[in-house]
């Protein structure tokens, strides 16, 4: 074989799509890509405080009510309420865990969604960048099902 066709192997190739898969989520779920981060890094945090989220908050870009505005949008719960001796509790919610796993699964072969209804990237009237993520994600899945097939018994 010549060394120009060798290529790498990867059991795992998991962040090849990501940014097709990232694109989906926010046209999808109407998050910026700030928010994304921030439940993607909560969804393994169980139970945090505002001290833990204060220390988070550090490395993602500045917005003062972040916090507020996710747990008001539904992304975020707060399990418990300041009280006297005790801090305010929060925990992702349903709504935020059905979102990371769906990018989970994205990330591990599941095929993306290419029906209109499921997928605001296959709407007609959508820009041109828009639709550039549209045909990768047309290549994401054949390259998932070509996956699929290589793996497959015989």
């Amino acid at each position: 074989m010549k060394s120009k066709e060798m290529k790498p192997y990867m059991a795992n190739d998991f962040l090849k799509y990501w940014r097709v898969i990232r694109r989906y989520c926010l046209e999808k779920y109407g998050l910026s890509t700030e928010d994304l981060d921030v439940l993607l890094f909560i969804k393994s945090e169980g139970l945090f405080n505002t001290r833990r989220w204060k220390e988070y908050k550090k490395i993602i870009s500045w917005e003062k009510h972040r916090l507020e505005r996710l747990v008001a949008d539904g992304w975020i719960d707060q399990h418990r309420k300041h009280h006297k001796t005790t801090s305010s509790l929060y925990r992702i919610s349903m709504k935020g865990l059905r979102v990371t796993m769906s990018i989970y699964s994205k990330l591990n072969g599941e095929e993306m969604p290419t029906s209109p209804s499921t997928n605001p990237i296959f709407l007609k009237k959508v820009g041109f960048m828009t639709k550039q993520y549209r045909e990768a994600i047309l290549n994401m899945n054949n390259w998932t099902k070509e996956q699929r097939r290589r793996r497959a018994p015989e």
